[in-house]
């Protein structure tokens, strides 16, 4: 299959805003500039990457103008994220997750409201419940089945302006019989429309999602729609007992009733992340079963002939949870090798949830100073598209480790790096002119200390040897400037 992805001709903001959202040339302009200060000074505040008065006070008006949105911040990150897709062959992951940003203000009103917490208790004993101010994303990021990320497919962000917890509404209200469009959770099916009419061949798009998208309404979309889903399980299912079976006499057959009684198919050594070298041995099953919709859901939604996989492991570690998934899907699991894969694409889920600690740990995005939600919407959003570089470049090095580095690198970077190593007076490290080793210089100048026997650089150190990158490009160029004159 081919999963690789070549730059355009262009340097990477061209591509990024080739098609972006805003009718204003002035604005477009400012978009572009505030989009290259940010990725060059990843994580730096406003004042930190803007560099001086006069471009600060410009990027506050550009989060102040109401013509701005969110929506046109990322419209030319979206279409360029729709050609990589097109570029690609084979099924593409589309990552779904939710994550929150918390900020604290004198006047956390203009912001929003997140959920309210216990901070301990006062003296006199009695609880401390603080509600926390902030904003929360949605995000949907479709990678390869190898891990490469081609971007973001959908985005919602979102706060509360009075949070009611989900315990207050549990006693009021049965949650299970209300419609999917009147709760938070009808996101996940908002994004996923989103992705499929954004990338088109739904065929080829699977949404993979946590326990929090075991939605019943969310597998009927994905019928509809003709696209395919792979969720880990939550809800112990009504289903329709095989013929064989007496039915219970409550009446009530669940899907974890019915897959206990199918025997394990196989076992599988997956590589346990964390520790040197260790792997689990996990016993796997699978079993197509009739699934039938919330009972006061079911004459809106038809029963469903769905997939489910267990993996389990094999013994309980000392030391660790032990491994235990149930997935769903409506992919066609023929075998334990079809099941093993389903169980390689659910893994690749964590990639979400590094994307978000990048935004979170690399680019600061909770340290911002923006005073208001409608100001912080826009600026995150910048932000997503210089997270999907920094993971772009660190995984196209491990994806493709062979491949021209200016199909990832922008030729002042390659230059910077070529000028670097003729610097030095040991032998020169870039022997190979290859995307892996141009990379492996980006994390050295970050921390990566490059043994034998380490994992390949993160991250975190490709965040950090980037903006070192960008000051001694920046230094550079200062320097042929003054000898051209």
């Amino acid at each position: 299959m081919n999963d690789w992805v070549e730059a355009g001709e262009g340097t990477w903001l061209d591509d990024e805003l080739a098609a972006q959202g805003l009718r204003d040339k002035r604005l477009a302009a400012r978009l572009r500039r505030l989009l290259d200060r940010f990725s060059s000074a990843p994580g730096q505040p406003v004042p930190a990457a803007c560099g001086d008065w006069a471009a600060t006070k410009a990027a506050y008006r550009f989060f102040d103008n109401p013509r701005v949105t969110e929506h046109a911040v990322l419209a030319g990150h979206f279409a360029a994220t729709q050609v990589r897709f097109g570029r690609v062959e084979g099924p593409i992951l589309l990552l779904q997750d939710t994550t929150e940003f918390h900020y604290q203000r004198a006047a956390p009103e203009k912001i929003g409201f997140i959920k309210t917490i216990n901070g301990g208790r006062y003296k006199a004993g009695q609880p401390n419940m603080r509600t926390l101010c902030g904003l929360l994303m949605h995000s949907s990021v479709a990678v390869t089945t190898s891990g490469l990320p081609l971007g973001l497919s959908a985005v919602k962000l979102w706060t509360r302006a009075k949070f009611k917890g989900t315990a207050a509404l549990k006693r009021r209200i049965n949650q299970t019989r209300m419609p999917i469009e009147t709760k938070e959770s009808h996101r996940w099916l908002e994004n996923l429309r989103q992705s499929i009419d954004l990338l088109g061949s739904p065929e080829r798009c699977v949404h993979v999602g946590d326990r929090e998208s075991d939605i019943y309404e969310l597998f009927c979309l994905a019928q509809d729609l003709g696209t395919r889903f792979l969720v880990r399980v939550q809800t112990n299912r009504l289903a329709e007992p095989p013929r064989a079976e007496p039915v219970p006499a409550d009446g009530a057959h669940r899907v974890f009733n019915q897959l206990a009684t199918v025997p394990w198919a196989g076992s599988h050594e997956v590589l346990v992340d964390g520790e040197d070298g260790k792997f689990a041995s996990l016993q796997v099953k699978f079993a197509s079963i009739e699934t039938l919709p919330p009972i006061g859901k079911q004459k809106r939604y038809r029963p469903q002939t769905l997939t489910y996989i267990h993996a389990q492991e094999d013994a309980i570690p000392p030391d660790r949870e032990r491994i235990d998934w149930k997935l769903v899907t409506n992919l066609p699991v023929d075998d334990l090798a079809g099941a093993v894969e389903k169980l390689g694409w659910y893994a690749l889920r964590w990639k979400i949830e590094v994307f978000h600690k990048i935004m979170k740990s690399g680019l600061c995005a909770e340290n911002a100073k923006l005073r208001t939600a409608e100001r912080l919407v826009k600026l995150l959003a910048l932000m997503t598209v210089v997270v999907w570089r920094i993971f772009w470049i660190t995984m196209s090095a491990r994806a493709h480790p062979d491949a021209e580095p200016e199909t990832v690198l922008t030729l002042a970077e390659i230059a910077a790096l070529d000028q670097i190593n003729a610097a030095r007076s040991r032998p020169p490290r870039l022997a190979n002119r290859t995307l892996a080793a141009y990379v492996h210089q980006i994390a050295m100048l970050g921390g990566y200390l490059a043994r034998a026997h380490d994992p390949p650089p993160g991250n975190m150190v490709i965040w950090r040897g980037i903006t070192r990158l960008q000051d001694i490009t920046f230094g550079f160029s200062v320097a042929s400037r003054q000898r051209c004159g």
